[in-house]
């Protein structure tokens, strides 16, 4: 088990990605080196108000512990009392312009261990697609990009972590997705730690190509205050979802992570509105009509 090579990937993946980000942007990220008193630290790096993006981070994390928070041990309950190291890459983009997609990706490493017992270690992450103005062939673009990074680890990959993705990222209390899905993983320990890492590794290789794309297609496509009003009232779901169901998002607060840097994940600009529907065939109807539904994008 390698923990400084997941290390130096994560840290090699911000660095390769903020790059790319800066050069479509225009405008240089910020780095916010910090520590966390409990152990450990994080390097976030972030634009707001640049040519592309209203808000953009892109964090690394590194933090240790000598007990698991709730949230890691919800669903393994005899991890708990266990310490533990954290490593991950998160970013979350908020494009200015409402037809350029919102993304969130996200690949981390576990690793929980008590005196007298054998290290436990697992792998987690994934990829989604956010748009206010969706078109298909962004949403076929993206998820062939996500199936294109798990296929080399078994033609079964790509169905299950999709169906996973649609199922987490899903807003309980509104019966609606979040966006058009992408993938999701976590407790990934299998076929070993190398058939793992090599896995998330080819998950945050493809982020770049499964977005730019997207971006270059979209980012001249003229708006007005309409559809940055009708931005601003879908960036209230990201909120909604962000604050009560991401397991990032409590992990980092129940850890003692730097407050500013897990709340980077959230738009500068939202509104809500009491009871607001569509105008029906509106551009903002077909969202809901034809993309807030479960569909097969890659084909």
């Amino acid at each position: 088990m390698d923990v400084e090579g997941v290390r130096r990937f994560f840290l090699g993946l911000q660095d390769e990605i903020v790059a790319a980000l800066e050069r479509a942007d225009g405008k240089p990220f910020v780095r916010d080196a910090w520590e966390r008193p409990g152990g450990g630290g994080g390097i976030t790096r972030v634009v707001e108000e640049g040519g592309l993006f209203e808000r953009a981070g892109v964090s690394f994390s590194h933090v240790s512990g000598a007990s698991l928070p709730p949230s890691a041990t919800a669903s393994r309950p005899a991890l708990a009392g266990r310490s533990f190291q954290a490593l991950g890459v998160s970013l979350v983009l908020h494009p200015r312009n409402p037809h350029v997609p919102a993304v969130h990706l996200n690949v981390r490493f576990f690793l929980a261990e008590r005196a007298g017992s054998a290290p436990v270690w697992w792998f987690g992450g994934g990829m989604d697609l956010t748009p206010c103005y969706p078109r298909a062939e962004d949403a076929r673009h993206f998820h062939r990009a996500c199936r294109d990074a798990l296929a080399p680890f078994g033609a079964d990959r790509y169905p299950r972590y999709k169906k996973w993705c649609d199922e987490y990222f899903f807003l309980r209390h509104r019966n609606e997705p979040r966006g058009v899905g992408g993938i999701f993983f976590d407790d990934l320990d299998t076929p070993d730690f190398s058939g793992a890492f090599a896995l998330v590794t080819s998950v945050g290789e493809h982020f770049l190509p499964a977005y730019l794309p997207i971006v270059e297609r979209r980012r001249e496509e003229p708006y007005g205050e309409r559809e940055r009003a009708f931005q601003a009232y879908r960036r209230g779901r990201y909120v909604e979802f962000n604050l009560v169901y991401d397991r990032g998002t409590l992990f980092g607060l129940q850890s003692g992570g730097r407050t500013e840097s897990i709340l980077i994940s959230l738009p500068p600009r939202v509104e809500w509105r009491y009871d607001w529907r569509p105008e029906p065939g509106s551009p903002e109807e077909k969202l809901y009509t034809e993309f807030l539904v479960a569909k097969d994008w890659d084909q």
